[in-house]
């Protein structure tokens, strides 16, 4: 996917001030979502597609095309993520979908390096994948049929968040392997044959199969559900344009700061370049994770703006909350734009670095001061955004909000010690 940051740029002030109601702005606020997680259902049918053929014809060529198809349904999805916060059929959601970081070894085969076992996870080496049944904190479990039932039974098994069995982390894990380069180049590596029944390398190839083909149908299942949530009638809609619109409109800009300074700064930025740790990367087996955080920053402009570019090239445009912003304070409304874009520029940075062959987890290494830089540029550049979002909601009076934070950000000692 080409970084679309030339495509915005002739926009950042060219806000138009018209009569726009705070009701129009959230209806097309739900229209966008629709749109986005559309294009997210759409994209994960292609990584079903890819899948089944991958399974039916285990070649490196079936798992490279399966690997590309992931690849492309992160792009929709992730700029979804600013609907996450403020709307809580989202993040009460969110988790069956994106959750991470995963221990590996309660799915499938890890190296020795992984270790045996963890104080925090009683499941961090069950291998789902090599064991029909299950012994984790003193139960038996029955998985002789890999089904998503099951995995969605395993899923953050006994409350431990670590233990991801479903979404997309899970499916990128079995589709890559894991990344044993560090903070070195390269992403994961995982046979073709690894899926194949007459040459299987690494045992239970029928097994890995079943859980791949599992775990993909609940990716799209789940994202049927969340699309037809924000169609007529949906919850997610009727949550944003009913009731008080003075109170929604709280709750979109909620999630915007949230997303721009705890979520994405602090805990997805901040706290890996503070550790020099790759296990703090986003898609840390398919080294994608430099178009995971693009794609974050993009969605917040997509909702500020009203704006969404679909996966077929065709332009959604409509009422915003630049709109709303612009008819009070103009000189805010300018401001956050700028702001907006000068981020999505540093992201741009991180992924023509990837794009050169320099991957997230490489920039954010100890001995990488130049690629700590790049991080840190966008890291200070989202702090930065939030801010002017603080002041767009003061233009438009809204009740002050508190952003969610991160002792990243906040409290840092807290991090190192």
């Amino acid at each position: 996917m080409k970084a679309v940051i030339g495509t915005i740029a002739g926009l950042v002030f060219t806000a138009q001030v018209s009569a726009v109601t705070p009701e129009v702005v959230l209806d097309h606020y739900a229209d966008l979502a629709q749109a986005m997680y559309g294009d997210s259902l759409t994209t994960a049918r292609s990584l079903q597609s890819a899948v089944d053929r991958l399974i039916a014809s285990p070649t490196e060529r079936d798992l490279a095309g399966a690997r590309e198809a992931w690849i492309a349904a992160r792009h929709p999805y992730q700029q979804t993520e600013a609907y996450r916060f403020g709307n809580a059929i989202v993040d009460d959601w969110e988790g069956k979908v994106n959750a991470w970081p995963l221990d590996e070894g309660l799915i499938d085969y890890v190296a020795a390096s992984y270790g045996s076992d963890s104080d925090e996870n009683p499941a961090y080496t069950a291998n789902i994948i090599a064991n029909p049944r299950l012994m984790i904190g003193g139960r038996m479990i029955d998985a002789t049929a890999i089904t998503p039932a099951l995995l969605r039974e395993l899923h953050e098994l006994d409350e431990v968040e670590a233990n991801v069995s479903t979404g997309y982390h899970a499916i990128e894990f079995l589709l890559w392997g894991q990344d044993l380069n560090g903070t070195g180049p390269g992403a994961g590596i995982r046979p073709a044959s690894d899926f194949d029944t007459n040459s299987c390398s690494n045992g239970n190839c029928d097994r890995r199969a079943a859980y791949l083909k599992a775990v993909t149908d609940l990716l799209v299942s789940d994202l049927e559900w969340m699309a037809a949530q924000w169609a007529a009638g949906g919850e997610g809609r009727l949550s944003v344009t009913q009731g008080d619109p003075k109170v929604n409109l709280a709750r979109i800009l909620t999630g915007m700061g949230s997303l721009s300074y705890g979520e994405l700064a602090g805990e997805r930025m901040k706290l890996g370049l503070m550790l020099h740790d790759p296990e703090e990367e986003h898609d840390c087996f398919a080294d994608n994770t430099h178009w995971s955080h693009y794609n974050d920053a993009l969605g917040i402009w997509n909702v500020y703006t009203g704006s969404y570019t679909r996966v077929d090239g065709s332009r959604i445009s409509g009422p915003s909350l630049s709109d709303l912003v612009a008819a009070e304070d103009p000189a805010v409304d300018v401001e956050l734009r700028g702001k907006l874009h000068a981020t999505i520029g540093r992201m741009d940075a991180i992924v023509q670095s990837a794009a050169a062959g320099v991957a997230y987890d490489q920039l954010i290494g100890g001995d990488n001061a130049a690629g700590n830089a790049k991080v840190k540029a966008a890291v200070d550049a989202l702090v930065d955004q939030t801010r002017s979002i603080e002041k767009a909601v003061t233009a438009l009076g809204l009740e002050t909000i508190a952003f969610e934070g991160s002792d990243s950000l906040d409290a840092p000692e807290k991090v190192l010690n």
